[in-house]
């Protein structure tokens, strides 16, 4: 039987937060030189890191630091190891500069198996794309030092709210295949304008699309694939009235929904409350496009993971773990 101790595992570790990446050799790059293939990947991103050089890919393969395969079987590579078709090369890029986000997580929970934070707006779950260090999962493994922290599901980059995460490798497969077979309960927290003849207890039901590399999804003809109850609405007491309207300006009567979501589709949240005329407060995708470049971290889009339930996978006990926005 295959101690964990044994079980093979990226051959390469997490430096300051970030996993090392893995590339595999394609058919039509086979028997490409090692130093050839990771250059090529290095050189295509569309974000550089003006140290990011050949010099210090040259040194990375000096180092050790360009691999092949899993531990415990992989094996250093050198600028000219040829590669055959199929080969996983691992190795550490070197991320561009981002601008820094200016809030962090708030924990909410710590115990030995899990640290649940309330995560602000702005701030990518992991890295992927061009969001990379300006994430949870490096902020949280560089501020703890437990390179072993993973989430257990995510939560859009614009979304805050309650998440999850893994202190410990063993335990991060039953919680991921928690969240994977939807057996966690959440419930979100939305401002839009008030609207009095929308009834709670209404389920939205729709077919939705998003391709990747676009912004907004798209609800079309189809079978259902996101469905989202309104379970509640109230509106917006008078001091919070006062405090959206600094943040946003003068605004009618806002409200807040409460919504629990039955599927987990891309945006779609943001999908439903725009298909009944109600845009989120602050969404800068529906209706309208803002260029990310135009973002301003004072304004959020006001929309929060508020509470998060399940029974727990490992001592059947109920977790229940709640937050308020920051908004």
């Amino acid at each position: 039987m295959t101690t964990d101790s044994k079980r093979p595992r990226p051959p390469l570790g997490i430096r300051n937060g970030l996993n090392p990446t893995r590339a595999r050799v394609p058919v039509e790059h086979a028997s490409i030189s090692a130093f050839d293939f990771v250059w090529h990947l290095k050189n295509t991103q569309r974000r550089i890191h003006p140290d990011d050089t050949a010099d210090a890919l040259i040194a990375a393969f000096e180092a050790g630091e360009v691999r092949a395969g899993l531990w415990p079987h992989d094996t250093a590579l050198t600028p000219n190891s040829r590669l055959p078709a199929g080969t996983d090369v691992w190795f550490y890029r070197m991320p561009a500069e981002e601008l820094q986000v200016p809030y962090t997580c708030e924990i909410l929970h710590e115990d030995d198996r899990l640290l649940v934070v309330n995560k602000p707006p702005y701030l990518a779950t992991m890295p992927r794309g061009k969001h990379i260090t300006q994430t949870a999962t490096v902020q949280l493994r560089r501020s703890t030092g437990n390179d072993e922290l993973a989430p257990a599901h995510r939560l859009d980059r614009l979304t805050s709210g309650v998440l999850v995460f893994t202190k410990r490798r063993e335990v991060r497969g039953a919680y991921q295949d928690l969240f994977a077979k939807r057996r966690a309960y959440k419930t979100y927290e939305a401002i839009a304008d008030f609207d009095q003849d929308l009834q709670p207890g209404i389920v939205w039901r729709s077919r939705m699309e998003k391709t990747a590399g676009e912004i907004q999804g798209r609800i079309v003809p189809g079978e259902p694939n996101a469905i989202t109850k309104l379970s509640n609405l109230k509106l917006v007491d008078a001091h919070r009235q006062r405090r959206l309207s600094k943040i946003f300006g003068p605004l009618p009567p806002q409200g807040i929904y409460e919504l629990k979501p039955a599927t987990g589709r891309t945006h779609q949240l943001r999908l439903h409350m725009w298909a009944a005329g109600l845009p989120i407060l602050g969404d800068p995708a529906y209706p309208y496009i803002l260029p990310e470049e135009e973002e301003d971290f004072r304004i959020p889009m006001c929309l929060n993971a508020s509470e998060l339930r399940f029974v727990d996978p490992i001592d059947g006990k109920l977790r229940v773990f709640s937050c308020v926005p920051r908004w």
